[in-house]
């Protein structure tokens, strides 16, 4: 029996690995479709959607038989628990690249990209996501309060954003539309390193059982 039930929850894990890599494959993806107008690549990342959104449901069906059928013992209810928890921050990091990739098809030709500092937002957020789930493969906890703590990187590279975006907004020139479509994936891109602060902060729960100071 106990076989049995290591052997589902190694699938378990199994699965959230390669929904983490799809994640990281839509962020990625939709960046790259902003950043070099590039159809393809956008027309991925709305496509990873789909496939995070199928993951999503079948790793929550295998937790809640896991729970159901077997007994877990405390160590392994929190591997659980966070993994059902981390699914559905997955599943908005998918929904969240998908939304940058769909207004990235009215931000061609648009000048105001290159004006404020949306790559190296991306580029830090996906480190975000990438290191959230390597702290979970890899059980580090050091990596997760890294990723954590990183998050105040994005917050600020957001608010220097969104204040040159609203400068510009004032100084007119007609790029109005262009502006508030940037400033909406730059809060995407935000908000997708909030998930990552998510699940960094369920794998500390899942190795110390306590949850960590920033949900404090």
């Amino acid at each position: 029996m106990r076989k049995n039930y290591e052997k589902q929850l190694e699938e378990v894990h199994t699965r959230l690995i390669e929904m983490g890599a799809l994640c990281e494959d839509a962020i990625a993806s939709a960046a790259n479709a902003l950043l070099n107008e590039d159809e393809a690549l956008r027309q991925k990342a709305l496509g990873l959607e789909l496939e995070i959104d199928g993951i999503e449901r079948d790793i929550e069906h295998s937790c809640v038989r896991l729970l159901l059928q077997q007994q877990p013992i405390a160590s392994d209810l929190r591997q659980v628990t966070a993994a059902q928890k981390m699914i559905y921050d997955m599943e908005r990091i998918g929904d969240q690249a998908a939304d940058i990739a769909e207004i990235s098809a009215f931000m061609r030709g648009s000048s105001v990209k290159s004006d404020v500092n949306i790559a190296d937002m991306a580029r830090a957020t996906s480190k975000m996501v990438t290191e959230s789930i390597d702290s979970f493969v890899n059980r580090d906890l050091e990596l997760a309060y890294f990723v954590i703590k990183y998050d105040d990187v994005v917050d600020g590279l957001f608010s220097d954003i969104k204040r040159e975006l609203i400068e510009q907004l004032m100084r007119g020139g007609g790029h109005a539309e262009e502006c508030l479509d940037l400033l909406m994936i730059a809060k995407y891109f935000e908000r997708i390193g909030d998930h990552a602060v998510n699940i960094a902060d369920w794998v500390v729960y899942f190795l110390t059982g306590s949850r960590s100071a920033s949900n404090v």
